[in-house]
């Protein structure tokens, strides 16, 4: 299974971006989106070093939530 990974761009050069998303930063690839207006602040969607999807911070908010939820289940010992 793949993932997604929502991060908040907070630099941008050309086609390249620094995100950041819960203390952890990266630099992504912005080219397979380069047909929308993207700025600093925007939320998007990363897989294997490309932002894949622009979306809003609710979206991206709720991607956390769910993935934090499944961390604690990973992380509790079983009953």
């Amino acid at each position: 299974m793949c993932l997604g990974i929502p991060m908040q761009i907070i630099e941008i050069d050309g086609y390249n971006a620094r995100c950041e998303a819960k203390g952890v930063e990266r630099t992504v690839s912005l080219f397979m989106l380069q047909d929308q207006e993207l700025a600093v602040g925007d939320h998007v969607m990363i897989h294997v070093g490309y932002a894949i999807q622009k979306m809003s911070q609710q979206e991206a908010q709720s991607a956390w939530d769910l993935y934090d939820e499944m961390f604690e289940k990973m992380d509790a010992p079983e009953a």
